[in-house]
This record gives C-alpha cells, structure tokens and sequence, in this order.
C-alpha cells in the first residue's frame, strides 16, 4: 500500500484526526524552507515561521474537539502515516498517537509556541539573524511535537533527538559569544548521557518484550518480573533526567539562558524540559510495577525541587534565577509523576499552568531587558512599575500563580501535589509509612522557598528605589511583546480553575494515564490543614522577602555582597559543575590518557616492533647475498654436509 493510499484510509476511519500529522509537518516544512531558501527569504521568512505554528494550534484544537466528541474508551486513536521499519517478526511504523495525554502536551507546545513567536518578532527585529532563528524555533515544534505524538518508543526517540538538536542550536545561535558556544555544548553533551538511557531502554525493550510500541510494552510489561521492568524504569528516569535538568544531568540549564530570551521561554515552558515528564507519565505502567524505580523518580524530583528552589533565591541574574524556579518547578511534577495514578493528573495540569505562568515570566524578563539596554543584573532595577506598567502587571500575575495564590492557576495545581505527596507511600512502598511525612514537608518547604525568591525578583525588580545607571531609560516594549504576555496572563490566572475544578482533566486523562480521579471539594481544598499549611509557608516566603527586599527603606547594594557559605553555593549552582568535572570529567580525562598511552606504546607498539623485526631480519638476510660465486658454493657444501651429518646420525641410531 502506497503512502497516499494509508493517508487516504486512515483519513476516512478517524476523520479528522487522520490529519494530525499535519501538525508536525508544517513546521518542519516551514524550518526547511528557511534554511534553504537563503537571504531571498529574509524580508518575510519570519511571518512564514510565524503562521506554521499557529496552523498546528489550530489542527490541535480541532484534535481536542475530534477526541471529546468520542466517549472515554474510544478517545485513543492511532494515526498510521507509513511504514518505518521492518525486519523479520519486527516492525515500526511512524504511526501516530491522539489521545487525551498527548493532545494535551500538542495544544500546549503549539498553543504557547505561538505566542513565543509571536513575541520573537519583535524581540529580535533587529537581529540579521531572524530568519535562521524562526527556523530553529520551528524545528523546535516539529520535533516536540514528534515526540509527544509518537506511538511507539523508537518513534519518540526520534523527536527527542530533533528536540536536543534544536536546544543546541538556540541555546547557541549568538555563538559569536563564547559563553553562549560553551552552554550550547554543555546542553548537547549532558544531554547525550541522558539520551543513553533511552536508547539502552529500546534495547532492554526489544529483548525483554519483542516491541516497542507503547500498548504493546505496557500490555506484556507484567510479563517480564520485577526485575527488569525495574532496570527499564531506571534507565528511561536517566533519559528524562537530562531532558527535564533532574538531578544529577541538571547543570545544563542555567548556562542555557545563553541563548535569546523566546529560546529560554520555549525551553522553560512549552518544549524540552517538559519531555521528561511526559515520558515518565506515559511510562507509568512501567514504573508502576517496579515500585522501587518508582520510588527513585519521586525522591530524584524532591531533591531537584529543593536544589532549584536553593538556587532561585542567590541569583541577581533575572533570567538565571527564573531558569532556578524552572529547575524547581519541573522537579515538582517529576516527583508528582513518581506518586503513580494519584499524582498524574496534578503533574500533567501543574506542567500545563506552569507553561502559561513560566512562558509569561520569561517574556517579561526579556521585555525587562528590552527596556534596560539587555542589563540582566536585578540589582540593577528597581522601581520599573511605573516606567514598564504592562510588564509589571503581567509579570505580576505570573508571580502570584507561581507562589500559589489562592484561586490563580498554581494555586489549584501545586495544592494537590502537596496533598498527594503527603498520601502517598503507605501503600506503595514497604515500609513506606514515612515517606509520605518526607515527601510533603519538602514540597511544603519549597513552596515556601518558591514564595521567596520570586517575591524577590519582584521586588528587586518592580520596586524600591531606581538603581539604573544614568544613561538607561526604562520604556514598555512594543505591541508584538506585549499582548502575548498579556494572553498568557489570562492563562495563568484561569487555566488552574478550568483544569482542576470539578475534577475535570483527572477524568479526561484517565483513559490514557490511569490516573485517579476523586471527589471535588473546594471547601477541603481551602480549609484542609495541609492547605492551610502551604498558604501559611507562601506568605511567610513573601514577607521575608518584603523585609529584606521590598522596603521602602531597604538597601539593596548594586554590587553582589559577600554571602553565607550557603549563598556563595547557590550562587554557583551548588556547585554541580566542580561535582562533574571531579567525578566525569577529570576521571575521564585520565582514562583517556591511559587509553591513548596503551595504544601508542603497546597497539602502535606492537604493530611497529614487527615492522622492525621484519626489516630487521630482512637487513640480516640480505648480508649473506655477495653476488661472488664461490661464496654461493662454500655456502652449499656446507650445507650438503648438515644434511649428510644429519642423515648418518639417523641411520648410526
């Protein structure tokens, strides 16, 4: 059967659904043209990059509306576009997935890529560059998309590549500079030790269950023990570790602010750092039969959640320290992700509020920068609430869902992890009674930690006195910046409510995820005592950052003060690059020269010592030939006389 021919059928049984690959292949037919089409593309390449994801928003929607038109059981449709592989028994084909889970991951790269483009026009209207970076930023999408539209493990794989490919090229697309060159290796490298585990994982895989498409995994995954669906737990947690910064594959990501601020709003909220979640969500009932691997991804999100929140409170760099409160953020939904069915929902809606809050912060940050002549230093601010009022108010609402202010979006998402982290273990680990105490103080601990450090980023940034130099004067950024920040305002204001209310998304993703849907009660919600707890925390967190950042009378030094010996660890991300270069790089450093060593003096060695020997004996051998006659007849009468001696010898005995 043709290409044309599988489209055509699958169009007709899943209606519009069967067009769903468009939604990958626009932009990836938008980052070729631009790449190829040269300068000639230059005056409108950009607007070209712009309508390609607005086009795969649209074709989302009409996804989502296609699914909910279809009852629960129904509401997982597979796209078959071709083909791929096929040798003997097995077989992949790029095949895609529609269902509630990946639906939900496509409207949010889509939906917020868009505005993320949006903003990028104007933000890099000056740039020679900008038709490479829409490029890039499509690429981006396509290759996202892939991944959480992909309908088996080897299909996926390809996605994650393309999205490691592409974060290398944003993260480095001023590499004039040598910080941002550095941080784009940095990004590229750490994340191919991540990449590892996933491809050993299609190997155990393949082995262990003869497929590797999803239902086929998850359906004969019982089948293999406990045993090796831990070893395939662990190794696809490696793999998300690198693309989601978790601990220990996290120090990638601060440097990454290296690349123009849309690339760190794409990063940080709609794309790459989002796919770890997504695999270990849609990995869950690997996890779920292999309870200490299970186990590991909640503890791995813990500690990463209280290393990025330790981070986001010593660091002056905006960007740095929102890309801290990222580390965080993501780290809390890895370890929702971890608590099994009950925590699903709460991972997948807080990465979805989280998209919207975060996407709105990082804008603001480069509108911020925008208006200080790219200063970064928050030091250096203050006081911008009136000369920058559309970024403070939109900043300021992403701030209040992100500290979980009652009623705005974070709020209704992070409450239901901290209740679901301090439920969770009695059942589902031996002797796991502690762990749900564990679990939920830390959560509780962070989200007072995240209160604090974003109140002081407000405040060091939109308050107090002004402590710009003279010749900057601060102004609101143009119109293309500044509604996509004001849409995605609206988003962190409400999309919690509409996400959580009633239960809602628990019940639309639990056909695909399992996930456990309970009674709503918005009462428990606002006076159960753990609630009241994380509201007690949250507002602890911002009046300790009013008194030591927000007075009116506080003095905030322009230059960095001498810190704590917590501070200065903070300041240098806890020092995740000395741990790498002493435990991986300086170890593999001497392997490498003792690998070197071992081939120049014992494989090259050897292959020169024949070599001597050879010519050696050839030197040798060509002394005994004179070219004198009599020396050619003593040498064979010699001769003649070894063998006579020899032959009487033999026949005396």
């Amino acid at each position: 059967m043709t290409q044309a021919q599988t489209l055509a059928d699958t169009s007709a049984t899943t209606g519009a659904l069967g067009y769903s690959w468009l939604m990958i292949a626009l932009p990836l037919a938008s980052a070729a043209i631009l790449l190829l089409g040269g300068r000639r593309v230059d005056p409108w390449g950009h607007w070209l990059g712009l309508a390609t994801p607005l086009a795969s928003f649209v074709l989302a929607l009409v996804g989502l509306f296609a699914l909910l038109d279809r009852t629960p059981a129904e509401r997982e449709v597979v796209v078959q576009v071709y083909e791929w592989l096929s040798v003997g028994t097995f077989s992949v084909d790029v095949s895609l997935l529609l269902d509630p889970l990946s639906i939900s991951f496509a409207l949010l790269i889509t939906g917020v890529g868009s505005l993320i483009h949006i903003y990028s026009v104007g933000y890099m209207a000056e740039d020679p560059g900008r038709r490479r970076f829409f490029a890039y930023l499509n690429l981006f999408l396509a290759a996202m998309l892939l991944l959480v539209l992909a309908d088996n493990y080897a299909l996926l794989f390809i996605g994650w590549e393309g999205v490691g490919l592409a974060s290398y090229l944003l993260i480095g697309f001023w590499q004039y500079k040598p910080s941002a060159a550095v941080a784009a290796k940095k990004a590229f490298l750490i994340n191919r030790v991540g990449d590892i585990g996933l491809l050993v994982a299609l190997m155990v895989m393949f082995a262990a269950l003869g497929s590797v498409t999803f239902e086929a995994v998850h359906a004969s995954a019982g089948e293999a023990g406990t045993t090796m669906m831990t070893v395939l737990g662990l190794l696809l947690l490696l793999a998300a570790c690198g693309k989601s910064a978790q601990l220990p594959l996290q120090a990638w990501l601060l440097d990454a602010m290296e690349g123009p601020t849309p690339v760190s709003a794409l990063i940080h909220a709609a794309t790459m750092v989002t796919a770890g979640v997504y695999l270990i969500v849609r990995s869950g009932p690997i996890f779920e039969l292999a309870p200490a691997a299970q186990l590991t991804v909640a503890i791995v999100g813990a500690a990463t959640m209280l290393a990025g929140a330790i981070i986001g409170c010593a660091k002056d760099d905006i960007k740095k320290a929102l890309a801290g409160s990222t580390m965080s953020q993501i780290g809390m939904m890895v370890l929702a992700a971890g608590l099994g069915p009950v925590g699903y929902a709460y991972a997948i809606a807080h990465l979805l509020t989280h998209g919207f809050f975060k996407a709105g912060l990082f804008l603001g940050a480069g509108s911020v920068m925008h208006g200080m002549h790219d200063e970064v230093n928050m030091r250096r601010f203050g006081g911008l609430r009136s000369a920058m009022p559309i970024t403070f108010a939109t900043f300021g609402l992403g701030y209040l869902a992100i500290i979980g202010f009652p009623f705005l979006s974070g709020w209704w998402t992070k409450e239901g992890i901290i209740a679901a982290a301090f439920g969770y273990g009695v059942d589902a680990v031996d002797g796991g009674a502690v762990t749900g105490p564990v679990l939920g103080s830390l959560t509780l601990l962070v989200a007072g930690l995240t209160a604090f450090y974003m109140s002081r980023i407000m405040f060091l940034t939109f308050f107090g006195t002004r402590r710009w130099d003279a010749d900057v004067h601060p102004h609101e950024s143009p119109g293309s910046m500044t509604w996509p920040m004001i849409l995605l305002a609206v988003g962190s204001v409400a999309l919690g409510a509409v996400l959580v209310f009633g239960y809602r998304f628990a019940e639309f993703l639990q056909p695909a995820t399992g996930a456990e849907v309970a009674t709503f009660d918005l009462a428990a919600m606002l006076t159960d005592p753990i609630a009241l707890a994380a509201l007690a925390v949250m507002v602890l967190g911002v009046a300790l950052a009013w008194y030591r950042y927000g007075r009116t009378d506080a003095q905030v030094p322009r230059e960095q003060p001498p810190g704590t010996v917590v501070t200065v660890a903070a300041r240098n991300d806890l020092y995740g690059d000395a741990v790498n270069e002493t435990l991986f790089e300086r170890p593999g450093q001497v392997l490498t020269r003792a690998a070197v060593t071992v081939d120049e003096k014992v494989v090259d060695g050897a292959v020169h010592g024949v070599a001597a020997s050879v010519a050696g004996s050839s030197r040798a051998l060509s002394r005994t030939q004179t070219g004198f006659g009599r020396s050619y007849a003593l040498t064979m009468l010699l001769g003649a006389a070894v063998v006579v001696t020899a032959m009487l010898a033999v026949l005396a005995g």
